[in-house]
């Protein structure tokens, strides 16, 4: 039975942080395993302590979770409990006490420009789906948004005179991006070719083939099926595209802060994740720069 609490907890990202629907159910599965920890311990959340979380600390390792995704399942259940003792301040919190596992260092993972090259090369034999594909891909590399901003844009978002899309981001905050020219004939080919060719009642910009609103299921669909037709290219993910975005600016010389603004990260330390480099990138500016190069 879930706890009335955890209702709240869970109505609140939902409806006051507006969190995504991929990271709510992330956090309803980490809510569920711990739930279910206490059942089979005879715990419950207001008898949970200290002691406890640390025994659940080594049951989630035991169970074979990777270090991050104990660190997540931790930063949940905190917060649980930080947003129940803002109600209540009879509770006191037992993980704010508990270390954070040290989270495994991996680089994000991006595509190469020529990899990109060849990812729009296969929208380019005329089929009408292709119209609406090139401007999900387009608008992905060329601003950096995330897949649930990309689902929300609205006709009136989109400035094609000025090129800049009004983007509304994590804890509904708005920023607004630019594009460039390539994107900015994507979406003009678009709408007239392919959204005024469907009876829509809404002003969402990217549609399904039944001019409903696209899904972010829908479009990790629709970037899936680029990928199967493109050769050399075998994975991809929308955040994928958020780190190319990220990395090929500041592979060009963009600065971290300028790409912190366009990211929509509230802190620079994320954003400098993507401050990795490839190797063309470091022997460019090696040749460029080394005296005996």
């Amino acid at each position: 039975m879930v706890h009335t609490v955890e209702q709240q907890f869970v109505d609140m990202l939902t409806y006051e942080k507006h969190f995504s629907t991929h990271t709510l159910n992330a956090y309803q599965l980490d809510l569920n395993e711990f739930n279910a920890f206490l059942q089979s311990e005879h715990l419950t959340l207001e008898s949970f302590e200290y002691k406890d979380a640390r025994r659940y600390l080594a049951f989630l390792y035991d169970k074979g979770h990777k270090r991050t995704s104990v660190s997540r399942k931790i930063s949940t259940l905190r917060s649980l409990y930080q947003y129940w003792m803002s109600i209540d301040g009879d509770i006191q919190n037992p993980f704010i006490q508990l270390v954070h596992p040290k989270k495994e260092h991996h680089l994000p993972s991006f595509f190469y420009e020529e990899e990109m090259e060849k990812l729009f090369e296969t929208l380019d034999d005329g089929k009408r789906t292709n119209i609406r594909d090139r401007v999900i891909l387009e608008l992905l590399y060329a601003t950096g948004i995330r897949v649930s901003e990309l689902v929300h844009i609205k006709m009136n978002d989109i400035d094609l005179t000025y090129s800049f899309v009004k983007v509304l981001g994590k804890g509904n905050k708005e920023r607004i991006v630019p594009f460039g020219e390539y994107c900015q004939s994507a979406i003009t080919d678009y709408i007239e070719s392919f959204r005024s060719q469907l009876k829509i009642d809404h002003d969402y910009l990217i549609v399904n083939m039944r001019g409903q609103p696209i899904t972010e299921r829908g479009v990790r669909y629709a970037l899936n099926e680029i990928v199967k037709r493109t050769q050399g290219v075998y994975h991809i993910h929308p955040h994928k595209l958020r780190h190319t975005f990220a990395t090929h600016l500041l592979n060009q010389g963009a600065d971290l802060r300028s790409v912190q603004s366009l990211l929509g990260h509230e802190s620079l330390s994320t954003t400098s994740q993507y401050t990795h480099v490839t190797k063309d990138q470091l022997r460019k500016v090696y040749l460029s720069a080394h005296p005996r190069a």
